[in-house]
């Protein structure tokens, strides 16, 4: 199997003149691409964007993606994102992803937004039956306790997060 199609390169170079144009609706529309490397591009376009909108997208690729890697840069560009809207996907996510790999990156991303409800959460992911979810929780759990009680720089609290 090429890993680099022509068929990827072309679609690529008519993304990059969509991203010029900020086509928001044209990348919502690629989320749901049979290409997992395009699904993946097409959702950090879509947090490069920016914007509470672009939550709702985001959130369903982390719920229903059937790729766990795609899953996984969901899960990590909602805590980019920094959104008290994408605590509640991020929530189930940590908790009920199949994916030890998107369980981890949930509960970092979780300690990034670092709100009180992700605290809970965080806090029953450290039961949680593999150890890299159970480490990334104490990450964000002590990025939560940072920000709210020593951080004077909101910029390096969220990169220390994770």
């Amino acid at each position: 199997m090429q890993v680099v199609t022509n068929e990827r390169l072309s679609l690529f170079a008519e993304m990059e003149a969509k991203y010029e144009q900020k086509d928001t609706k044209y990348f919502v529309k690629l989320l749901d691409h049979p290409d997992y490397v395009v699904r993946t591009r097409a959702t950090c376009i879509l947090v490069d964007f920016g914007g509470e909108d672009k939550v709702p997208y985001i959130a369903r690729v982390l719920k229903n993606d059937a790729n766990e890697l795609v899953r996984h840069e969901a899960a990590f560009s909602l805590g980019q994102m920094c959104y008290s809207s994408s605590v509640q996907p991020l929530t189930d996510a940590t908790l009920n992803d199949p994916s030890m790999f998107v369980r981890h990156e949930a509960a970092i991303a979780l300690g990034v937004v670092g709100n009180g409800n992700a605290r809970l959460v965080l806090e029953k992911a450290l039961n949680d039956p593999d150890r890299p979810v159970v480490e990334s929780a104490i990450v964000a759990l002590s990025n939560i306790e940072f920000m709210e009680k020593l951080s004077k720089n909101e910029k390096f609290a969220k990169l220390t997060g994770g």
